[in-house]
């Protein structure tokens, strides 16, 4: 009886991955191979470059960055955008509306690329700890990406944030809790939360049925665990987005990583600002002019990037108004 019941949830992970890789598959950007440091992807501004040479990389991922005029006023933020599995880094950054905020906001975009080499949907890695943990893998790379942009941009090293859909969601909350000390703040959609899978099984699991079952202080210790020893804080705020109609990624997930977040911060579950915004539920935790978790709940919304809520991140960042 466990057998058959082992062999359902494999079948449905499979038919969650096949969904995945169907839902999340758009035109690749091509970026011609050279070996100049930085090469212009398109001739029209604003400006998409790729850069080497950023560091050791030893995630092997690409760096693309979107800059908004032809120099980047000093002390900006920075804004790192992961893609989902299937998509290529320029066409998920244009399509998701930050392309057009980082103009009018002024504000350079950091885009890592996954590679056919290191996942065969080009997902990010997110559940693999050797890619997640702190001074490893993808971690370090996109870590060395945003030590470099900071430094060629004069970007405010306090006010650095991430943002990623799906596998990029999951990787943005590794990279939260493995560099507490970089980012001050980021975003996941349709992701799942830090310490919810060990391997490809685990992932897909989760991915079709939220789990495991475990206490927010368990959910949090996941996040303490992947940050630095000692590590207290601060935390990175947190904004999370899922599709109610969402049939890749498990919805019941985007409600783990609040409460996984919440708990880090300290903040009791209950005491939470709850509002209907045009049908859309949006839950808050902390303080109302500057909540540290947020909870978004779009309906009616597949797996795929909510429309416009590029500037609602940067609000609840505050950094729309910079």
């Amino acid at each position: 009886m466990k057998w058959s019941r082992e062999l359902r949830i494999a079948r449905r992970s499979m038919r969650t991955a096949l969904r995945a890789a169907t839902a999340m598959a758009v035109a690749r950007a091509s970026v011609p191979a050279t070996p100049a440091r930085i090469q212009p992807l398109e001739s029209t501004r604003p400006a998409l470059v790729a850069m080497t040479g950023f560091g050791s990389n030893p995630g092997r991922l690409s760096m693309l960055v979107h800059l908004p005029d032809d120099d980047p006023a000093r002390c900006r933020p920075l804004v790192v955008l992961l893609h989902g599995c299937g998509q290529a880094a320029a066409t998920f950054a244009r399509s998701s509306g930050w392309l057009a905020l980082s103009d009018q906001l002024g504000i350079p975009l950091v885009l890592p690329e996954q590679a056919d080499e290191n996942n065969q949907g080009r997902c990010f890695n997110w559940f693999r700890p050797d890619h997640t943990g702190r001074g490893r893998g993808e971690a370090l790379s996109i870590r060395q990406m945003v030590a470099t942009a900071v430094e060629r941009f004069g970007s405010d090293p306090s006010r650095v944030f991430i943002a990623g859909l799906s596998a990029g969601g999951a990787m943005a909350a590794a990279l939260l809790a493995a560099y507490p000390d970089v980012f001050a703040a980021g975003a996941v959609v349709a992701g799942l939360p830090v310490g919810a899978a060990a391997s490809v099984p685990e992932a897909l699991r989760r991915m079709a049925e939220a789990g495991p079952d475990q206490s927010p202080l368990e959910w949090a210790a996941q996040v303490r665990q992947a940050a630095p020893p000692q590590y207290r804080g601060p935390w990175p705020r947190l904004s999370v987005w899922h599709g109610t109609a969402d049939r890749v990624v498990d919805p019941a997930n985007a409600r783990l990583i609040a409460a996984q977040w919440a708990s880090v911060h300290g903040i009791d579950q209950a005491s939470k600002e709850s509002v209907d915004l045009s049908g859309m539920r949006r839950d808050r935790w902390g303080a109302a002019g500057r909540p540290l978790v947020e909870l978004c709940s779009v309906p009616d919304l597949a797996h795929d990037w909510p429309p416009g809520s590029a500037r609602n991140m940067a609000e609840f960042w505050q950094i729309a108004g910079d």
